[in-house]
C-alpha cells in the first residue's frame, strides 16, 4: 500500500481507535468475561485466567473462559481464597487446546498464593515493575519466576510466557493492558493506578503484526518480543502516554476489516 505521511498516519490509526474502542467491541470479545464482574479481584482473577487462554477462535475463548469460571462459582476471588485440593476435582475434564486440567490446577494454586499475600496480583506485578526499573520484559520475567517457584509441570511452563525466550507475550501484555489502561470508553478497566500505561508493550498477535508491517510501522519479520517493542516505540511517538490504545485499531484492522 502507499506509505503514509507520518501525521496521515496518526489520524488513520486515531480514528480507528475510536471506531473499536467502545463497548460494542465487549460482548465478542474476551475481555467480556472481567466484564461480568464489579469487585476488583474478581475482575483481576477472571482477567488473568481469560487472557491466559486466550488463543484460538474467539467464540471457543470465550465459552472455555465461561465455563472455566463458572467452575469458580462465578465468585473468583472467593473461590481462590478458599479452594482445598479437593474441590480441584471439578476441573479435571477442562481444556482450552494444550491448556489442559492439570495446567488449570497449577494456575489457581499459583493464585491462591498470590491472594493470600496483601495487595494480591497488583502488588506483585507492581513490584515486579519496580525491581526491573520499569522493564516490562524483565517484570513479566520475574512474575514467571515466582509462578514456576510453586510445585509444577514442566509443560505447564509454556502457558506462562517468557519474553527472555524471546515470546511476545500477548496474552500478558493484552492482560496488562486491560488492568492498566483506562480512558471514558470503558472497555478497558483501569484497576491498576500506580502503574502508567506509558509503561505497557503493545500486545502482538498475527493479526496486529500483519497490520503493523503493511502500514510500515514495524519491520521485523518475526512476531516476538523484540518486534512488540519496535512496534510499541513507534506507538510512543504516536502517543508517548497511551501507546497500546493503538492496539484496538491494529486489531480491528486485522480481524474485523482484514486489513
Amino acid at each position: 500500500m502507499k506509505a503514509m505521511s507520518h501525521q496521515d498516519l496518526k489520524e488513520f490509526l486515531e480514528e480507528k481507535v475510536r471506531l473499536y474502542n467502545r463497548p460494542d467491541f465487549i460482548p465478542l470479545d474476551p475481555v467480556s468475561i472481567p466484564h461480568l464482574f464489579s469487585k476488583k479481584e474478581d475482575i483481576e482473577i477472571a482477567a488473568f485466567l481469560t487472557a491466559t487462554i486466550a488463543w484460538g477462535q474467539r467464540s471457543v475463548i470465550l465459552k472455555n473462559a465461561r465455563r472455566l469460571i463458572s467452575l469458580m462459582d462465578d465468585a473468583p476471588h472467593d473461590f481462590i481464597l478458599n479452594f482445598k485440593a479437593k474441590d480441584l476435582k471439578r476441573f479435571k475434564m477442562f481444556k482450552h487446546r494444550t491448556f489442559q486440567a492439570e495446567d488449570c490446577f497449577i494456575f489457581l494454586r499459583h493464585l491462591q498464593a498470590i491472594y493470600h499475600s496483601p495487595g494480591g496480583l497488583e502488588k506483585l506485578v507492581q513490584q515486579a515493575i519496580a525491581e526491573d526499573d520499569d522493564d516490562l520484559s524483565r517484570a513479566i520475567s520475574t512474575w514467571r519466576k515466582a509462578f514456576c517457584s510453586i510445585p509444577h509441570l514442566v509443560r505447564t511452563e509454556k502457558h506462562f510466557p517468557n519474553p527472555e525466550k524471546g515470546s511476545a507475550s500477548k496474552r500478558m501484555n493484552m492482560f496488562l493492558r486491560w488492568m492498566v489502561r483506562k480512558d471514558k470508553n470503558g472497555v478497558d478497566f483501569g484497576l491498576w493506578k500506580n502503574i502508567s500505561p506509558s509503561l505497557l508493550v503493545c500486545p502482538l498477535d498475527v493479526h496486529s503484526g500483519r497490520v503493523a508491517r503493511r502500514l510500515g510501522i514495524l519491520q521485523r519479520n518475526q512476531n516476538d518480543w523484540k518486534a512488540a517493542a519496535e512496534l510499541t516505540a513507534f506507538l510512543k511517538v504516536l502517543d508517548p502516554s497511551d501507546p497500546v490504545k493503538f492496539d484496538f485499531a491494529l486489531f480491528g484492522l486485522g480481524v474485523s476489516e482484514k486489513f
